[in-house]
């Protein structure tokens, strides 16, 4: 693989936490189809990838350092 990315961007990573989230739930009696599921794991990923924008904003905004340019 070339490209990279967070942890939190990936949706293999979402759907192995939903995977494993549906399982622990199944044993409490609480059903997730396939589709609910994909649904889930669809808005992880765009939920995580919103708090680490905001991370990163955040953080330049409180930074004490200048950005050096070039």
């Amino acid at each position: 693989m070339i490209d990279e990315k967070p942890w939190y961007q990936s949706k293999t990573i979402w759907g192995g936490i939903v995977a494993l989230g549906s399982a622990a739930a199944g044993n409490w009696g609480v059903k997730v189809d396939a589709a609910s599921g994909d649904a889930l794991v669809l808005a992880l990923t765009s939920a995580a990838t919103a708090v680490g924008a905001v991370l990163a904003i955040i953080g330049r905004v409180t930074a004490d350092t200048a950005i050096r340019k070039g």
